[in-house]
């Protein structure tokens, strides 16, 4: 796919891998739809696009919500009269108290953004992407849904789902011409990490990962740069690919 032109949704684009993609889907000549929870971010982004001559709208939106995503939905279509492009990527990690002292709420909120919202999100842009011939969806997953995570396996099992959940939707190229892959990054210089404890720092269990993996830490431009690779190239189609250190 050619995305120039094109009309993009990410969501989580308020930071990190979702910002990193944001702003080089614009760079790319596509215009974005900006999703996040948190609106200020998400306002940021599209401040920072936008100061680079890119297109972009933002939108405040609870991916784990039905309402949330409808309303991502309804946002984009009112923007820019649909949506080609979808990268399902907002996602946490579980925090602590670490398992199994993890509060039920939080389990359920891990749930719901990390493997509901990229399955919500994915069925609501076939549906979209179906009145203008198709599109590609591509999903963040993680190199922790590929080996357990002892201390958050909620997390690790969250993304093993996304990986099995992209694989079986490779049949939707026949029925709807949408490709969905997924990537599966590695250890990456996002919120995700640093806020992966209180919510304040890095989770005592990970810290020492990230210490170890030290300059090899990957940049959210990585990522960014395989989801786009993802996009352009019309060969790939339940693709999980893994962007290590």
């Amino acid at each position: 796919m050619d995305i120039a032109g094109k009309v993009a949704l990410v969501t989580g684009a308020g930071s990190g891998i979702g910002r990193a993609t944001a702003q080089a889907l614009a760079a790319a000549g596509a215009s974005v739809l900006v999703a996040d929870i948190d609106a200020g971010r998400a306002d940021e982004t599209v401040t920072l696009i936008t100061r680079s001559g890119g297109k972009a709208t933002a939108c405040q939106a609870d991916v784990s919500a039905v309402a949330g995503v409808e309303a991502m939905f309804a946002a984009v279509e009112r923007a820019y009269g649909g949506v080609d492009i979808v990268f399902n990527n907002a996602g946490i990690m579980s925090g602590e108290p670490t398992w199994p002292e993890t509060p039920l709420a939080r389990i359920q909120q891990v749930i719901g953004i990390n493997t509901t919202g990229v399955i919500m999100g994915t069925q609501a842009a076939v549906h979209a992407m179906r009145g203008r011939g198709g599109g590609v969806v591509v999903n963040t997953a993680s190199m922790g849904g590929l080996a357990p995570l002892p201390y958050d396996p909620m997390y690790a099992a969250s993304k093993a789902a996304v990986i099995m959940f992209t694989q079986s939707c490779v049949m939707l190229k026949d029925t709807d011409n949408v490709r969905v892959n997924a990537v599966l990054p590695g250890m990456t210089d996002t919120a995700i990490q640093a806020t992966s404890g209180d919510g304040t720092r890095a989770a005592a269990w990970l810290q020492p990962t990230i210490d170890e993996f030290g300059d090899r830490i990957l940049p959210p431009e990585a990522i960014a740069a395989a989801v786009l690779d993802q996009i352009r190239d019309d060969s790939l189609n339940g693709e999980c690919r893994v962007v290590g250190n």
